[in-house]
């Protein structure tokens, strides 16, 4: 995927993530999609470790492991931030 397609793969993830853990984080939109990016990346490089499989394009695996990422980054931005 190129880098335009992470973005809003990223963006779409980030959304979501925030949209099932609500909080008054800060940052706004560039924060959102930064942390969507890096859980995409999180996700896949962690469901590639354990087998599960890997974000490799538009398609629902892809994006249920780039939310899942995008959970895991965000609780850890609030950890960090608090």
């Amino acid at each position: 995927m190129g880098i335009l397609s992470w973005i809003i793969f990223g963006l779409i993830a980030g959304i979501l993530a925030k949209w099932i853990m609500p909080g008054n984080d800060g940052g706004g939109f560039i924060v959102t999609v930064i942390l969507g990016v890096i859980g995409a990346v999180v996700g896949g490089y962690i469901s590639t470790f354990f087998g599960f499989g890997r974000v490799d394009g538009f398609n629902f695996g892809s994006f249920i492991v780039a939310v899942i990422g995008s959970l895991v980054v965000l609780f850890i931005y609030r950890k960090i931030r608090s």
